[in-house]
């Protein structure tokens, strides 16, 4: 709590009490920013804040001498605004070229079908030599810094791939980061990315610092590298032992820039004055690939950075345009992770816990162990099979293993140093939040058992409302800043958010009252206020992504975005879905189930969602409140072909059915499985069957590789 301020009091502050207290204030005052800004948590309100600051600016007036450098009054920067003028953390940057993030690979046998999908893909021979880079998977903050000129103009976190948070005056502080880009007539433009990242050795100096000086000490230097790179006032990120290692790019003007191939690229990159990784390598087969890996695994702990696997990427650039990217990842590069690190724990106890969509998640309760680098408190045991098959109980010592960025997992239970007293784990049969029944599905045609019990409750049930409200606001949905798990648990208990058009009227429902909140206050009320608002406009593919409907992923939203276009369009098609004894039919179910990709079992709770007539009543509920769903952004808008469907079938030649699919939605098309008279065209290659057939029967039109190559410009 903040003193009242006498200037007299000041006053009679001898210079050892002076130094003693600004000391003290600059701390607490450095604590209460981080909260409040990095935290979205803060402890106290605006007026107690600002007599804080109020105190040190007084002491530091009447004893100048004794300023420190890192005081809080030394500051020279301040939270970025928004396009509106509002304060925010950080200002957001949509990236020229998206931040793609990677697939993973856990075995030698994934890395190999990597290989060989890239064949298929690109219709080379089994035997095709296909060159790769290894380089090491750091452990670290991937940034991309784009220069102008020759100058950096612009450095942003990755954030969803597709817009990060500006921390130019942070990566700025960097040493390893150039501000003016090295040799001559380098691209007019020219995006480097790379992971920002601690050395191990700097990274345990750098906590016994903060432990001397009685600040926060980090679990490992992944998390010490992220909070240095969000701090609002760039001073303490140049105080911390940050490096820049370059792995790649993203816009670059000059297409003929660095070469032909990813190796050419990194050492042009190396010319320009960036660090990049000394193991970086070329491999020409499976072989020498796992040979790479398992150098790295082996040296692994005699790196000077933490690695968490192998990172493969498809030597030839003219090969990386062709290959594409799924949604969300390249379909040139693959990461093949390390193999997990484990631990001995103690089972403390074992809670379930209900997720958004009703499933029954046995979690356990672990005494806390260092794995992987990470303190482990917690394992999930999947599912009440899971439970039963490793037979975990309460009091057993269970092997933790964790690897990267995935959940703990208990790998099994060491039976010799079970107690005599443990009894086996009775999962409920009931929801431990509601009292609702759980059941598992069963699938009709198998008549099989699903592994996840539910809560049948849905939304009445709290636990699951809550979840689907976190889900709603988490970064690849609405990503509304200051809505942390902690603020929406109070806001739904108190009965102020319940469903998530609550969150668009809150700010006219509140009549000041959330500024008289304990935590809150005026400013940081404002400042959530000002994050709702920035998100009320939001794409169709976030949009479908937030609503929280089982089996709909970022990549199935994108599906759904880019097929039907609109969000009108969307629920007219799905609302015109009829049931017959139960089950969808019809031709918008046949047009939608057409989807490439989609299959009836995706489908079917996507369509049960806008059924439900309260689910639509929040969707309706959230537009007039002022939320504006964009129409998907389809590319190639001026390609001839843009909007029309195509259905490939048969065997092509000179391209695979993968990359002709890729193309297809490249220019805007839709791709179907199925043939049908809302099809524009059919590719016919060799051995087509059944598709070629309806497809003349429909009187739909047919056309050739040949004839496909031409109108597709391939």
């Amino acid at each position: 709590m903040a003193r009242s301020i006498a200037r007299t009091e000041v006053e009679a502050l001898t210079p050892a009490q002076a130094s003693k207290e600004l000391a003290r204030l600059g701390k607490e005052i450095v604590r209460h920013d981080f909260l409040y800004y990095r935290d979205s948590a803060p402890e106290i309100t605006d007026a107690e804040y600002d007599a804080l600051r109020r105190r040190l600016e007084s002491i530091e007036a009447r004893f100048p001498e004794l300023r420190r450098a890192d005081s809080p009054s030394e500051r020279v920067g301040a939270p970025p605004q928004t396009a509106s003028g509002k304060a925010s953390g950080f200002a957001k940057v949509t990236h020229a070229v998206p931040m793609l993030s990677l697939r993973n690979a856990f075995n030698e046998g994934e890395v190999a079908e990597f290989l060989a999908s890239v064949r298929n893909f690109l219709g080379l021979e089994t035997a095709a030599e296909v060159a790769v880079t290894a380089e090491p998977k750091i452990d670290g903050v991937s940034v991309s810094l784009r220069y102008e000129a020759g100058e950096l103009a612009v450095g942003a976190t990755r954030g969803d791939g597709r817009e990060g948070e500006d921390i130019t005056a942070n990566l700025r502080r960097i040493g390893d980061i150039p501000l003016r880009l090295a040799g001559a007539n380098p691209p007019a433009v020219l995006e480097a990315r790379g992971e920002v990242h601690m050395r191990r050795d700097e990274f345990f100096a750098f906590n016994e610092r903060q432990e001397a000086a009685g600040e926060k000490q980090f679990a490992n230097p992944r998390n010490a590298t992220s909070g240095s790179l969000r701090q609002l006032d760039a001073e303490v990120t140049a105080r911390r032992p940050l490096r820049f290692l370059a792995y790649g790019w993203g816009e670059v003007s000059d297409a003929g820039w660095g070469g032909e191939t990813q190796m050419e690229r990194l050492e042009a990159l190396r010319a320009c004055g960036f660090a990049v990784a000394e193991e970086v390598k070329v491999c020409r087969d499976l072989d020498e690939m796992l040979a790479a890996y398992s150098a790295l695994e082996e040296a692994r702990g005699r790196l000077a950075y933490e690695v968490d696997g192998m990172v493969y990427k498809v030597n030839r650039l003219d090969w990386q345009g062709r290959l594409g990217a799924l949604s969300r990842a390249p379909r040139w590069a693959i990461a093949h992770k390390l193999a997990a690190e484990e631990a001995e724990s103690l089972v403390e106890e074992i809670v379930v816990q209900v997720g958004r969509t009703g499933a029954l998640t046995p979690v356990a309760r672990l005494r806390p162990v260092f794995v992987g680098g990470v303190m482990v408190s917690h394992a999930t045991l999947h599912n009440e099979d899971e439970i039963a098959r490793k037979d975990v109980r309460v009091g057993d010592v269970v092997v933790v293993r964790r690897a990267g960025e995935v959940i703990p997992q208990i790998v099994s239970v060491v039976m010799e140093k079970r107690p005599a007293d443990a009894r086996p784990f009775a999962f409920p049969q009931t929801c431990p939040e509601c009292g609702a029944p759980a059941a598992r599905e069963v699938d009709e045609a198998s008549g099989d058992e699903s592994a996840a019990r539910r809560c049948v409750a849905g939304l009445t049930c709290p636990a699951q409302a809550l979840e689907r409200l976190a889900h709603f606001v988490s970064r690849d949905a609405f990503d509304i800043e200051g809505l942390g798990r902690r603020h929406l648990k109070e806001f739904f208990d108190e009965g102020l958010l319940r469903h998530p058009d609550d969150i668009f009227t809150l700010q006219e429902r509140d009549a000041g009252a959330l500024a008289k909140r304990d935590g809150w206050g005026k400013k940081s009320a404002e400042n959530l206020f000002a994050a709702i608002d920035a998100r009320r406009e939001i794409s169709l593919e976030r949009f479908l992504f937030a609503l929280g409907i089982r089996h709909i992923g970022a990549a199935t939203a994108r599906l759904l975005a880019l097929h039907y276009g609109s969000l009108g369009r969307l629920r007219t098609a799905l609302e015109s879905i009829v049931f017959e004894q139960g089950a969808p039919c019809g031709s918008a179910w046949d047009d939608l189930t057409a989807i490439d990709g989609m299959s009836s079992i995706v489908a079917a709770p996507l369509v049960s969602f806008f059924a439900g007539a309260d689910n639509r009543a929040v969707v309706e509920r959230m537009l007039a409140a002022g939320v504006r769903v964009s129409d998907a952004e389809a590319p190639a808008g001026d390609s001839p072909l843009h909007g029309k469907t195509v259905v490939f079938t048969g065997r092509l030649d000179s391209l695979s059915r993968a990359e002709a699919k890729a193309r297809a939605q490249q220019l805007g098309m839709r791709v179907v499985g199925a043939v049908s008279r809302g099809v524009d065209f059919v590719v016919a290659g060799e051995d087509s069957g059944s598709k070629l057939k309806k497809a003349r029967e429909l009187e739909v039109e047919v056309v050739d590789e040949a004839e496909w190559l031409r109108r597709s410009g391939s």
